[in-house]
């Protein structure tokens, strides 16, 4: 990552993304977010809003595969789901999901 000096102190990064940054859970979960939110509309439409956490797992699951596998094997895949189930929590809203896991929003009065 690259990052701009100004007299001896770091100003700001020069990279907003990049492969290294997908590599941290933060970036997983930035992107994951991105992708979802900007496309579930898709999804909705096509199959309603409870296929949109599916979706977003499979987002993350590509994404944790391709950028943040550590290892091979049965180890290494099942690592890699679980940190995919981790980064779908994270990028849909932890709390929102397991508060109304059915999508039922009920307003109070």
């Amino acid at each position: 990552m690259d990052i701009a000096w100004v007299e001896g102190r770091n100003l700001m990064y020069n990279d907003l993304m990049s492969a290294e940054t997908l590599t941290t859970f933060v970036g997983l979960v930035g992107v994951t977010s991105l992708i979802v939110q900007f496309t579930k509309w898709i999804i909705k439409k096509q199959l309603g809003d409870s296929y949109v956490r599916l979706y977003a797992f499979i987002i993350a699951l590509i994404l944790t595969f391709v950028f943040a596998r550590n290892t091979n094997g049965l180890e290494g895949i099942i690592l890699t789901v679980i940190n995919s189930v981790l980064v779908t929590i994270a990028a849909m809203g932890g709390y929102e999901v397991v508060k109304d896991p059915m999508a039922m929003k009920i307003r109070r009065q």
